[in-house]
């Protein structure tokens, strides 16, 4: 390697504990940007080699652009109105805008195919492009609009100047450079108010301007054209790019998490703000800093646990809708997967060998097999380290364990297996990280051949109020209610509702606060959680515990001990459904595609049932029903019809209340998930003592494990006082075998768990 040379390391910056940070060496040639000269032949032979594909495709593109590349959009912003199903919103300054139409992409583009055929006709378009989108830049901040959501673009662009620098003369070096380097500093200290400025920092996925010092600091550093100014943002750049690993691998805990558990953004944009900086860091600064930060290394273990295989359709996984998604068709995002999964295998496959291969297993299942999404360098840089081997299907299919805890998340994933057969379920409390979460603390999804219990409403096209009023708001959720009459609505992102209705808390939570998971296990028999979300609601709670049980392979045992301030203050225990369900006495049969969910109540005695949905109440919350924008609703429609799945809207809900209100009141409900067919639930009999309550089950035939047999339980559960309980499930095979019993009391504590947590996956 070339000698490095002292660029900014002189630029100290005093961190949150008062220590001066030194920003490394910068390599004094160029390209420094993903690669150098030390690395480019590699680059170079796997273009022309392996990725010969993919540089066609490239050098097709970059022969279709034009000569003389204009950009638009970067215009004043004009606000207006507009009309949708809910009625006429205003076009505000937190409405999504069209980015502007620059070039950045296009230009790394073409000086990649430069690089690689020296052909001038490239390298004439990326200079182009380079000076057209830079000057784009700077009238969309002079007009008071951000350029793009994303900084990818801009950092392209940087990667263009620094990847056909050797081809440039000294006054378009500088020319092109100190443009860029200009409008960087202005995205710090813009001239003016930004609309849709995207300044998230190392909490999101660090997509938006925050990112932009660091590349354009390496780009420009040391060249004398704008030194000073590329040593302030390369030490910028550099404090954010070490705090945004640190905090990541922080985040991901000891069982792999990034940033937020809502797919949509950790498994699209998220990862790259990451790879790029260790990609960067490695090519301009020689520093290997993957190894420094293993926990990285364990997000595909989520990923694997979230993944619920779809038999309609192998290439589209499904997971439970969390979050910020919308529930459309509840689809895993798998369009980066082969590409993010190749980045875990590209750092990560010496660190940590079965993290890589994790990663190398989910990278066989992705219905897409290209790289360069969005970047377009990648297919020549990735595949230059060894591969991972994948583990053979049958060792993820049947691994022994059934439940995973992602602390960090609040996330607790429970299965019976990992086909497309098994029964699946996700419980959420204590999450750390709260990126695109809802108030939905204690909630559970159900999975059992469809959604049988199911997260309901949408995000939809973010111009409708379902997503503030209903969608995020614990009502929308299988969720335990407190009505406090008049008590403020909390807080959520979207549209704003100026009716009553909006004002108004319909019995829900407040996340100032997350749940304290109280315990934690899972063995071949069952999974137990026990959850506290008593602070989530405030003052009007006094008590709200969760314990929740999975019996395998698909009966579910939910009690609630709830505690109202005020005894007025009614309680409602929420099921959703995507179909109309059938209540019967204490019994609820709902069917969703072909599974089945059987929800039995045997406390509180003399309950009250009461289903609310259908077209005109799906959504019901606080006296309104806040429906979704029809263009989005049409769209997601037509979807479902080609599928024949979804919209995963929850068209209705059982709500279960006390015949008498009271300040304390105890749940317990029986679920059973099966297939369509399936005419009865699990048998109960309710259960009671001086301390507590209980329930006993009997499912006469049941296959556990491919070994049909007879399940019974008894579980019971404190009435008060200390949380716990005790359970006891024999499983009798029809062969005669030895039965399989399991005696114990409830645990008191988080069983721990550790890396992949399983000895078949090291």
């Amino acid at each position: 390697m070339k000698h490095l040379i002292l660029v900014a390391c002189t630029v100290g910056l005093c961190l949150s504990g008062g220590a001066e940070m030194k920003v490394p060496a910068v390599r004094p040639d160029h390209p420094r940007l993903f690669f150098n000269v030390e690395t480019w032949p590699a680059v170079k032979a796997r273009a022309e080699g392996a990725a010969k594909d993919d540089l066609a495709r490239l050098l097709r593109r970059c022969d279709k652009y034009p000569v003389d590349p204009v950009c638009s959009g970067a215009e004043p912003l004009v606000f207006g109105e507009v009309k949708t199903a809910t009625g006429t919103h205003k076009i505000t300054e937190a409405t999504p805008i069209k980015p502007v139409k620059d070039w950045g992409s296009e230009a790394a583009e073409c000086a990649l195919a430069w690089r690689i055929t020296k052909n001038d006709a490239y390298l004439q378009k990326a200079k182009k492009m380079i000076a057209e989108s830079a000057a784009a830049y700077h009238e969309s901040y002079r007009n008071g609009r951000e350029v793009n959501w994303y900084s990818t673009r801009r950092i392209l662009a940087l990667c263009a100047y620094d990847w056909i620098y050797e081809a440039l003369t000294v006054e378009e070096r500088r020319s092109l450079i100190v443009s860029l380097v200009e409008h960087v500093r202005e995205t710090l200290n813009p001239p003016r108010k930004i609309v849709r400025r995207n300044n998230g920092g190392i909490t999101t996925g660090f997509y938006g301007v925050a990112s932009l010092p660091w590349y354009a600091g390496l780009a420009a550093a040391g060249d004398g054209f704008c030194d000073e100014a590329a040593a302030k943002l390369l030490a910028i750049g550099y404090e954010r790019g070490m705090a945004l690993l640190k905090y990541r691998d922080e985040g991901a805990g000891d069982d792999g998490a990034l940033s937020s558990a809502t797919p949509g953004y950790c498994m699209g944009a998220y990862p790259y703000a990451h790879f790029n900086f260790l990609h960067t860091a490695m090519s301009a600064m020689g520093l290997d800093l993957a190894k420094d930060y293993p926990r990285l290394a364990l997000f595909p273990n989520w990923i694997y646990w979230s993944w619920i295989p779809n038999a309609a359709d192998p290439t589209k996984p499904l997971y439970s809708g969390f979050g910020d998604t919308q529930h459309g068709q509840n689809e895993l995002p798998t369009w980066r997967l082969y590409e993010h999964m190749t980045q875990y295998v590209h750092f990560f496959g010496e660190a940590n060998p079965a993290a890589a291969r994790l990663a190398a297993s989910l990278r066989a299942r992705s219905p897409k097999c290209d790289l360069g999404v969005e970047w377009p360098v990648y297919p020549f840089l990735l595949g230059t380290r060894p591969m991972a081997e994948p583990f053979p299907a049958e060792t993820l299919e049947k691994l022994p364990l059934k439940a995973r805890h992602f602390e960090t998340l609040g996330q607790i994933l429970m299965r019976s297996g990992w086909t497309p057969d098994s029964t699946y379920c996700t419980f959420t409390a204590g999450a750390k990280l709260h990126q695109h979460k809802h108030h939905d603390e204690n909630n559970f999804v159900i999975y059992r051949k469809d959604f049988l219990a199911l997260d309901s409403g949408t995000r939809g096209i973010e111009t409708d109020w379902n997503l503030k009023y209903y969608y995020a708001q614990t009502v929308a959720h299988n969720c335990v209610l407190i009505h406090r009459p008049d008590e403020p609505l909390p807080a959520y992102w979207g549209p704003r509702y100026n009716g009553l209705e909006g004002k108004v808390n319909y019995g829900g939570q407040y996340n100032d606060v997350m749940a304290t998971v109280l315990a934690f296990e899972t063995d071949a028999s069952y999974t137990y959680v026990a959850s506290d979300a008593t602070k989530c609601y405030g003052k009007k709670c006094t008590e709200s515990i969760r314990q929740f049980i999975h019996l395998q392979p698909d009966v579910f045992v939910v009690y609630d001990r709830v505690g109202a301030a005020v005894a007025s203050d009614r309680k409602a225990w929420l099921l959703h459904t995507q179909n109309e369900p059938v209540v019967e006495g204490t019994s609820l049969r709902a069917d969703c595609g072909k599974g089945r969910l059987f929800c039995e109540t045997v406390f509180p005695e003399g309950a009250k049932l009461e289903k609310i949905g259908g077209p005109e109440k799906r959504f019901w919350s606080a006296g309104k029903n806040w429906e979704v924008d029809q263009r989005y609703l049409a769209s997601a429609e037509r979807q479902a019809q080609r599928t024949g799945r979804g919209p995963y809207f929850g068209n209705w809900r059982l709500e279960v209340s006390p015949a008498v209100a009271t300040e304390n009141d105890r749940f317990l409900h029986v679920l059973t998930a099966a297939d369509v067919e399936q005419p009865k639930g699990a048998q109960t009999r309710r259960l009671r003592d001086d301390t507590r309550d209980g329930v006993a089950i009997i499912v006469p035939e049941i296959v556990r494990e491919n070994v049909k047999g007879r399940l019974e339980a008894s579980v019971w559960f404190n009435r008060s006082g200390m949380v716990g309980g005790e359970i006891e499930v024999v499983f009798t095979p029809v062969d005669g075998s030895i039965p399989q019993r399991v005696r114990r009391a409830l645990s008191q504590t988080v069983l721990p768990q550790e890396g992949l947590a399983e000895e078949s996956l090291k």
